[in-house]
């Protein structure tokens, strides 16, 4: 979590390009992209609780939200934001001559703050770690989610941290063994987490 009064919504969205695997070695440690920001409206909020099942009041109901919510008004769900996890990383990192990419799986996640329904999010990506497979490599992104939502007339930000693994190959075909790693913990509300990829 960092600074609130540091963060700087204005940033313009960028991406980096590589055009092969070894040189991801240049960018460990530093951060690779920005996403564009991504709008959660209530509509949206609506279809993940249909597609889900998972209906709870603090999702759909608006009029009792705003009567008992202490954001006072509906929120998203989590697994909701966590899946523009790979959309994030697919705007923020563009990788060159590799056959495909395959989500590895989660590890670490967390949800410390909410996202209101009608509010703003985006996704800064950081590549923090990068190791060798047979054919490719696997590397670690991560990724801090940013919340902007108007909230009692006060613009607020919050941040959310993630991270991910990935692995990545080169242009020939290669099978590996997905293994997904998710961590479940309850919290009172949303953050994002520790999300792994396979690229081939």
């Amino acid at each position: 979590m960092g600074d609130i009064c540091s963060i700087n919504i204005m940033a313009q969205p960028y991406s980096t390009e590589i055009e092969n695997l070894e040189d991801l070695n240049k960018y460990l440690g530093k951060e690779i992209g920005i996403s564009e920001w991504f709008e959660m409206s209530q509509e949206k909020v609506n279809s993940f609780a249909e597609l889900t099942q998972d209906k709870q009041w603090i999702h759909i109901d608006q009029e009792k939200a705003a009567k008992y919510s202490p954001y006072k008004k509906t929120i998203a769900h989590g697994f909701h934001v966590l899946s523009y996890a790979s959309q994030v990383v697919f705007q923020t990192l563009k990788l060159n001559n590799i056959a495909l990419a395959v989500n590895y799986g989660l590890e670490k996640v967390r949800f410390p703050n909410a996202t209101p329904a009608d509010s703003k999010f985006r996704g800064t990506v950081s590549l923090t770690n990068i190791e060798e497979v047979s054919g490719g490599a696997k590397y670690t992104l991560k990724i801090i989610f940013e919340v902007f939502f108007l909230f009692k007339n006060f613009a607020n930000v919050s941040m959310q941290e993630s991270e991910s693994t990935s692995y990545s190959s080169s242009p020939r075909f290669h099978q590996l063994i997905a293994r997904i790693k998710p961590s479940f913990h309850t919290g009172k509300f949303v953050k994002l987490p520790h999300a792994d990829f396979l690229i081939f």
